[in-house]
């Protein structure tokens, strides 16, 4: 029931993206829900190895080298969902910064 609740908030949270970042078309709260699926798998399978490959650069960074794979996952989910655009790398950015913080912390409340 916390697995569907997060992913619901993460929704909410990527459907109202356009409204923060221009840039960003998410054709409605559908897409948003398998955006943020679709970003969940990714996140814990290719995002976990590239984690740990780069915890290195992840501590001489002091964490900030996590919203660079971040963002390179969700261009990935750009390129995956059809209904789900992001037009440059600098927007999808701040969409993964976004989207990292709010998942953060509803990973912190669920």
């Amino acid at each position: 029931m916390d697995l569907i609740l997060h992913l619901t908030l993460l929704g909410v949270v990527i459907y109202n993206l356009p409204k923060i970042a221009p840039g960003i078309h998410v054709e409605d709260f559908s897409t948003a829900i398998i955006v943020a699926i679709v970003y969940g798998l990714i996140n814990i399978t290719l995002g976990t190895v590239l984690k740990l490959l780069s915890i290195p650069f992840i501590i001489i960074t002091v964490g900030i080298f996590l919203f660079f794979i971040n963002t390179f996952l969700l261009w990935l989910t750009d390129q995956l969902v059809d209904d789900f655009e992001i037009e440059d790398i600098g927007t999808t950015f701040v969409a993964a910064l976004i989207i990292t913080i709010s998942d953060t912390l509803l990973g912190w409340v669920f």
